[in-house]
């Protein structure tokens, strides 16, 4: 898509992220613009998931903002954030695994009073998994590693976000289940919902995605459509297919 005049949905400005007297995150700077797939590639310990800690408000900057629809986020507590329309599918999934699958849904939910809206919304999470509206009554715990992969992405749809994080969604997932896995975002994106996607698996991600940041140490290091990406030889040498 053309973002030429469009403003971003979502906006990084010269982020610095802290911990303690570590820095992790160096004048970083993304844009997300509406209705785009964006993926954020580097290797263990890059910093990407201090980004997405830092945009859900987990983390504060120690310099730079972050933006939804042009408005400061950042510096609000976390649940403020998911309201005003962020939600994420984080890493490992980190189900409830003793509560049922329903109940797992309803947590997505939890900051939201339209009811009637709500009731939508776990239809249009039972399209996009069958599986899952087949297990709602049973504990998550008892699912399989791809169908737990279904409730977590089906909990951050509950809160009907504008923005949809997802953080390493192929980790642990067998190779069938990460295409189908890689699937269901576009699915999502095309649906209307702008994605943020943190990978390693850097050839799966700039498959599906418009644009790409890499990210080395905290900082930015290179960043462009997908196919430039894909055919940019350091990122070849340095990523494709060879990411720890």
């Amino acid at each position: 898509m053309s973002t030429t005049d469009a403003t971003p949905v979502l906006e990084l400005r010269s982020v610095s992220t802290h911990y303690g007297p570590i820095q992790v995150l160096r004048d970083v700077d993304v844009a997300i613009y509406p209705g785009e797939i964006v993926c954020l590639l580097g290797g263990n310990a890059s910093g990407k998931t201090t980004t997405l800690k830092t945009i859900l408000g987990y983390v504060k900057p120690s310099s730079g903002s972050v933006h939804l629809e042009g408005q400061r986020i950042s510096g609000l507590p976390t649940t403020e954030v998911v309201e005003r329309g962020i939600s994420m599918v984080p890493e490992n999934r980190r189900l409830f695994k003793r509560m049922t699958v329903r109940e797992n849904l309803e947590i997505g939910a939890y900051l939201r009073s339209d009811r009637d809206a709500v009731e939508d919304d776990y239809e249009r999470v039972f399209e996009l998994f069958p599986r899952v509206k087949e297990r709602l009554h049973q504990r998550a715990g008892t699912l399989s590693g791809g169908e737990q992969q279904m409730v977590a992405v089906g909990r951050a749809l509950m809160a009907r976000p504008s923005v949809l994080l997802m953080d390493e969604p192929s980790m642990g997932l067998a190779p069938v289940l990460v295409q189908q896995n890689f699937d269901i975002i576009q699915q999502i994106n095309q649906a209307g919902t702008t994605v943020f996607v943190v990978e390693q698996n850097a050839n799966m991600a700039l498959s599906i995605a418009d644009r790409g940041y890499v990210l080395q140490t905290g900082r930015i290091v290179l960043s462009d459509h997908s196919d430039a990406l894909l055919s940019n030889p350091e990122m070849q040498r340095a990523y494709l297919g060879q990411i720890d």
